[in-house]
């Protein structure tokens, strides 16, 4: 004859992982609220900031190099006639 089946144990509780503190070298996270998309998931309409301001793409992104550098066409939102080409690698993120 079969021997009964066990029953289950109670498993235990999730041990809470400690946060591994901030490696030297790294950049200091990103405040909440920022997202941050590939060059190449740019639309038009869609704004950036940066050092120097706030940008607007106003060109679609389009790559060179064999897909490894993405050019995008973006202009200041404060003054419409600045407008510049910025460049990324196609795998930096951009915010």
């Amino acid at each position: 004859m079969a021997k009964p089946r066990p029953g289950k144990k109670a498993k235990a509780k999730p041990v809470q992982k400690p946060v591994q503190p901030q490696l030297p070298g790294m950049p200091p996270p990103l405040p909440p609220g920022t997202t941050r998309v590939l060059p190449m998931q740019l639309q038009i309409g869609d704004r950036l900031t940066d050092s120097t301001g706030e940008w607007e793409v106003v060109g679609r992104p389009y790559t060179t190099a064999g897909g490894k550098t993405s050019h995008v066409r973006v202009q200041r939102v404060d003054k419409p006639g600045v407008t510049e080409t910025r460049l990324w690698g196609s795998y930096e993120k951009v915010t």
